[in-house]
């Protein structure tokens, strides 16, 4: 009997061995990785570059808190900044830490209460980012949640519009819905989204834990559209695989995040920063990012050329080097298939295929992983 509680349905593979797109079970079998610990190492497994960094700091401090002046917060915070629209940076431990104190500043900035997030939305799994979250499933068992959330539609601006009124504080949406069965918002959604935080004097959050840090293409989700967020969340690519998180905010909300507001024992540790550090220097180099759109774009043309054909295929879609296969039915056991032959993807919701490689993917593996999903698919579709 294991002495973990059960929280995950986990796979059967023990990971012994990783490096760049390849994982190596201990049975010494190989995968081809299009999960990258769920969009966390955007670099590849053992990053030369971030292993150094740690290493490196390991040998001169691991931790003091946040009671002392930390040089790489400033650095991480610097860059950050400077590849955003945001103006100041708290540093914690997670996703889910950072749209936690997301919500803590918009409720001190504004000293209102509701705050309107969308259904099929993912934010985390605290009490708080819990109840940011759009999905029943993800409720249940924990009522009652924080008050506060009224979930409408993604990309239904009338449905938006209808929930304004004098007690709404902030708007809070993933420019692309991961979890939700990667769905991207609609231009006229965005366009809405402005035109609301302009007449009601609204805050604009927007979660890129999953889509940031260069995975779609762009430093940080957001910056595909005509948004100007006031918060931005981060975390998962931040540190390649090493725990980090963050939140950017505009410089109105400074003041309101200021001594004793809030805090994390280990939220920017030097290693963490040393991390972090490492990995922004190269995803967030124009070349680096340039890439990962040619990457993107060569995945996709591949995935419309081979599964045109495939009629268990409804829909290719996603941005960059995060990518969703829409089927009409369930995926679970071709997704389980994909990984018996050596192929490691995702699901986002029952029905889609998520494909999230390493940023630093070459073509030949993205040949490879299309090669597989197209015979899986195909196959799949001449049974029917």
């Amino acid at each position: 009997m294991s002495s973990l509680f059960p929280t995950y349905n986990k796979w059967p593979i023990t990971v012994q061995e990783a490096k760049g797109t390849t994982l190596i079970d201990n049975n010494g079998k190989r995968y081809l990785d299009f999960v990258a610990g769920i969009a966390v190492c955007n670099l590849g497994h053992c990053h030369p570059d971030v292993n150094e960094a740690i290493k490196n700091q390991l040998d001169k401090v691991v931790h003091v808190s946040n009671l002392f002046n930390i040089e790489g917060q400033e650095k991480v915070a610097n860059k950050l900044v400077a590849h955003s629209s945001g103006d100041a940076v708290f540093f914690c431990n997670s996703g889910t830490e950072a749209n936690e104190a997301a919500i803590k500043l918009i409720r001190k900035a504004t000293g209102k209460l509701k705050i309107i997030t969308f259904f099929q939305s993912f934010h985390g799994r605290t009490m708080g980012s819990l109840s940011a979250t759009g999905q029943d499933k993800v409720h249940q068992g924990f009522a009652p949640l924080l008050e506060g959330f009224v979930y409408v539609p993604y990309n239904d601006c009338d449905a938006l519009k209808s929930v304004i009124d004098g007690d709404v504080a902030a708007i809070f949406l993933e420019v692309i819905q991961g979890e939700g069965g990667v769905h991207e918002a609609t231009r006229e959604f965005i366009a809405t989204i402005n035109e609301l935080k302009e007449k009601h004097n609204l805050l604009v959050v927007v979660d890129e834990v999953q889509t940031g840090i260069g995975r779609t293409g762009k430093p940080f989700g957001y910056q595909h559209y005509d948004l100007d967020p006031d918060i931005i969340t981060i975390a998962k690519g931040l540190g390649n695989g090493f725990p980090v998180g963050g939140l950017i905010g505009k410089k109105h909300l400074i003041n309101a995040f200021g001594p004793g507001s809030h805090g994390s024992t280990f939220g920017g540790n030097p290693l963490a920063m040393a991390a972090a550090y490492a990995t922004i220097e190269t995803i967030f180099c124009r070349e680096f990012i340039d890439a990962v759109v040619e990457k993107g774009d060569y995945i996709f043309s591949k995935l419309q050329e081979t599964l045109h054909s495939a009629t268990i295929v409804k829909e290719v879609r996603g941005r960059g080097l995060m990518i969703g296969i829409e089927c009409h039915e369930e995926v679970s056991t071709i997704i389980s298939s994909l990984r018996e032959n050596g192929l490691l993807v995702l699901n986002a919701g029952p029905n889609v295929i998520r494909l999230l490689p390493p940023l630093t993917v070459s073509e030949a593996e993205i040949d490879l992983a299309v090669e597989l999903i197209s015979l899986a698919l195909t196959k799949v579709s001449t049974c029917k």
